[in-house]
């Protein structure tokens, strides 16, 4: 990746430069923060936010940084005032960012939960990404593999799952192609950035009984 420099897009998107790395990549793979009128660091999760932004790769690591190395002030040219726990913040943000397009994905048909659902799903090929709750029970996470070329999410709760599908806890659940899959995984994907602990911890569950599929990211 290019270091410094102007902005790019490409083809595949645009790409930002991380005020924490030094790095350019392509904007999917960070947060975009706005300053408020108060001088306050503002996350813009959806990157709709009017002013200049300041992108930090979604990782717990740059987050802290950024905000511990005076980074955003840096960036703005004048004084800010960041939120305490920024990672925290941006996690539960994101979190929640994503148990919403789950839930849309679910009332428009695109998702379902359970494991006979899934399982069927899996089956019969309609579904493009697997999710498992990362405190689910291992042993039975490894009973059903992830799409061949689909995607696997394993680090959200059984009770941010259990939000998303309007019921108490979630182990296992599925989305289908189009529609709003393509956003999820995309916001899974930065979330992962900061459960990167909790995150390993799941995939190496999962794969565990060598059961899965090839997974993405």
């Amino acid at each position: 990746m290019s270091r410094g420099g102007r902005d790019k897009d490409r083809a595949d998107g645009p790409e930002r430069r991380c005020i924490a790395t030094g790095e350019t990549q392509p904007a999917s793979g960070l947060i975009r923060f706005v300053i408020g009128p108060d001088n306050q660091v503002v996350p813009d999760l959806a990157g709709k936010l009017p002013g200049r932004g300041i992108w930090v790769t979604s990782d717990k690591a740059a987050l802290e940084k950024a905000a511990g190395k005076g980074l955003f002030a840096r960036a703005a040219r004048a004084p800010v005032t960041v939120p305490d726990d920024l990672p925290t913040l941006v996690e539960h943000m994101l979190a929640r960012r994503v148990v919403e397009l789950l839930s849309l994905a679910r009332k428009s048909g695109g998702a379902v939960s359970g494991y006979e659902k899934v399982k069927d799903w899996l089956g019969k090929e309609e579904a493009d990404v697997l999710l498992q709750a990362e405190d689910g029970s291992a042993r039975g996470k490894t009973k059903l593999s992830t799409p061949q070329w689909g995607s696997y999410i394993g680090w959200l709760t059984a009770d941010e799952l259990g939000l998303a599908f309007g019921r108490e806890k979630v182990i296992h659940a599925a989305l289908g192609a189009g529609g709003l899959t393509k956003r999820v995984v995309e916001e899974a994907q930065r979330l992962k950035g900061l459960r990167v602990g909790r995150a390993d911890a799941a995939t190496a569950a999962g794969a565990a009984g060598g059961g899965r599929g090839r997974r993405k990211g």
